[in-house]
């Protein structure tokens, strides 16, 4: 069976009789290669001189992936925490946001607005998340993660940097007109965001809407002959409205139709229209529940989560006993075979994905969606969950009604809670902190709060990821050329330094680079991409990098990665470790003070030093250590998710072993 140590090809077929439904003879036909992957399985220590460039990285498809901050070991997750509304349940787009759109115009007409603002339609190329709306001005604003201003707009208006023009241009229907100077209301271009009164972070998907009606708004007021404007709103005779009174308004609106309006019962009149169903959804996790425990945590009440994910969950599934039987098949040809460990459970589990696809499934029982989590909890009212919390009482599931008192007893499967909190949920599945990965679209509400005050590992889910990634792959060009004018740009201060007097014409290309850089903005949105404006990254980037362990579009990404999968963080270079290459350079021609600071490049032993002579006794002391020694074992910490403790259980057991 075996070729050689560099390349083993193992052809096994298995005939497979589905016979219930009389289908044909199935034959499966496996292949495997072993090659580099096995081969470091297979090595203890690996060779020194091995060339890296000889292994090119493998990575999945793009749409597949799942992007990593920290580096996490999937294995050392005992339990899996999820989210609802936009996690297990992806809201379509634009279908939902419109409707949002609807209905929040109608309750704000039925308060006392024009009813022209019935005419506005939702459009989903104008609002993009992590904005941040001025209740002074009016303005929504881009800012990066310092509060420096990347892109202003009052309205459809966008107001102009200092010094920068732009093109007009049309795009879904608007012709962008150009306001006065952003320094005008921001002299630094500049924001405190800690001034929570004044600024408002739109942070959510459910924000989207919400986002384009306050441009709508602040657009239809300060074009309407009826009404002038005013530095911080508008008047209609002797009536004032202020842009904060006009944001409260919106912001009311928003709560109402969420929790009183009728948004919920019109997504449950068409649960097709609105809701994405994933039959992979309930295969992770069940996959899940086989590796560790599973709990929903949800800020909706019980009636419309139940109906929900019955809707997500409604899929049939396979006898368990025909699974069972084939596996055990399955186990006893790869014996037969004399597979290495590695080899068989890949083929096992290749056979098995493929068994199931022949499996009848017509007449085969639905699962319920509570069987696939271990703790269900509505109500949870995050953020306020991850800190005190509130009480935790049980729901009758036939009523939807709370039950009187407390609940104070253990764990019960399939009995579902409200309210709680973090340090409940840990207490009920025996876990702490580093045990639980959750998993959420909100980046305050799920990601910053659990992460900062229970140290829960994170996975951030952003569906504009899928986006962003076809922007940044199909507009490779427009990145080329940025990369392109950088070069251009250096050549043309290549031979100049402090004594030059030569000025160099560098103002066609800062031209062509910015509006490059715009045309990139404009291939993501009107607001320009989630991450960045030009080179700068978002505030909304900032905060996934810091409180998000791993990120994707979709969680259904972990599908395509085993439970034991080690995601390692890429190493994030400065400047001077990006733009700088990995030559040679003589730490003695340095100028720097510090160039010192390698103890392996200075030699103290032929250093004379001095010591003050005080007294005899004093000048006779010799301290045990002149000079600390490097660590000759690892002794920082690399971010490869060790735990210090697991490391010296293992070490422990290795010496008892010897002995």
């Amino acid at each position: 069976m075996r070729s050689g140590p560099a390349e083993v090809a193992a052809v096994v077929q298995f005939a497979v009789l589905a016979g219930a439904r009389g289908l044909k003879l199935q034959v499966i036909t496996i292949k495997m290669t072993t090659s580099w992957s096995d081969r470091l399985q297979n090595t203890a220590d690996l060779p020194a001189n091995m060339d890296g460039h000889a292994l090119k990285k493998y990575r999945r498809e793009a749409y597949h992936r799942v992007f990593v901050n920290r580096s996490l070991a999937m294995e050392k997750i005992k339990c899996f925490g999820f989210d609802m509304d936009y996690t297990l349940a992806v809201y379509k787009s634009p279908e939902y946001e419109s409707l949002g759109f609807d209905l929040t115009v109608e309750r704000l007409v039925s308060i006392g607005y024009p009813q022209e603002l019935l005419n506005f339609v939702y459009d989903p190329v104008f609002p993009t998340r992590g904005l941040v709306f001025d209740t002074l001005y009016g303005n929504l604003l881009k800012v990066d993660a310092y509060g420096n201003i990347l892109v202003c707009a009052h309205g459809f208006n966008f107001m102009k940097g200092h010094g920068f023009q732009m093109y007009n241009l049309r795009l879904s229907g608007y012709k962008i007109r150009f306001a006065p100077d952003i320094r005008e209301q921001y002299p630094n271009k500049f924001i405190q965001r800690d001034d929570t009164e004044r600024f408002y972070i739109l942070n959510t998907l459910f924000n989207l809407p919400e986002t384009y009606l306050l441009a709508c708004l602040v657009d239809f007021f300060t074009n309407c002959d009826r009404y002038s404007s005013c530095e911080t709103g508008f008047k209609d005779g002797d009536l004032f409205m202020s842009f904060r009174s006009m944001f409260q308004d919106v912001r009311d609106a928003v709560d109402w139709v969420h929790y009183k309006g009728s948004l919920k019962e019109k997504t449950l009149e068409n649960l097709e229209k609105y809701v994405v169903k994933d039959a992979k959804l309930p295969l992770l996790l069940s996959r899940m529940n086989e590796v560790g425990k599973v709990f929903l945590a949800t800020n909706s009440d019980y009636k419309y989560t139940d109906k929900i994910m019955t809707y997500l969950f409604d899929f049939p599934h396979g006898p368990k006993e025909r699974c069972s039987a084939v596996s055990t098949r399955l186990q006893s040809a790869t014996r037969h075979f004399k597979f290495s460990t590695t080899e068989a459970a890949a083929i096992r589990t290749t056979c098995s994905r493929q068994l199931l696809t022949l499996l009848p499934e017509s007449g085969s029982p639905h699962r319920p969606w509570q069987s696939y989590f271990d703790l269900i909890l509505v109500d949870a009212r995050k953020p306020l969950f991850f800190g005190e919390g509130t009480v935790l009482r049980q729901v009758d599931t036939v009523t939807g009604k709370l039950k009187i008192g407390t609940y104070t007893g253990p764990l019960q499967h399939g009995i579902v809670y409200s309210g709680g909190s973090s340090d409940i949920v840990c207490d009920l599945l025996g876990a702490k902190g580093k045990d639980i990965l959750y998993i959420g679209d909100h980046i305050f509400g799920d990601i910053l709060k659990s992460k900062k005050r229970q140290g829960w590992r994170t996975f951030l889910v952003i569906p504009e990821l899928a986006q962003e990634l076809h922007v940044w792959t199909d507009k490779s060009s427009l990145f080329e050329e940025l990369q392109s004018l950088d070069i251009f740009l250096a050549e043309l201060y290549k031979h100049l330094d402090s004594s030059s007097n030569e000025r160099p014409d560098i103002s066609s290309i800062q031209r062509r680079i910015k509006k490059v850089t715009h045309d990139m903005d404009m291939c993501y949105g009107m607001m320009g991409s989630l991450f960045r404006s030009g080179s700068r990254q978002t505030l909304f980037a900032s905060q996934v990098m810091r409180y998000a362990d791993l990120y994707a579009a979709s969680f259904i990404n972990l599908l395509y990665y085993p439970f034991s999968y080690l995601f390692r963080a890429a190493h994030v270079l400065m400047p001077h470790e990006s733009t700088v290459e990995h030559i040679h350079v003589d730490i003695n021609e340095t100028e720097s003070p510090m160039a010192t600071r390698n103890r392996n490049a200075v030699d103290f032993k032929d250093s004379d030093y001095k010591r003050h002579q005080l007294t005899r006794s004093i000048s006779e002391i010799k301290p045990p250590n002149l000079f600390p020694q490097p660590p000759q074992e690892i002794t920082h910490c690399h971010d490869e998710d060790d735990d210090e403790e697991e490391e010296e259980e293992e070490e422990e057991e290795e010496e008892e072993e010897e002995e």
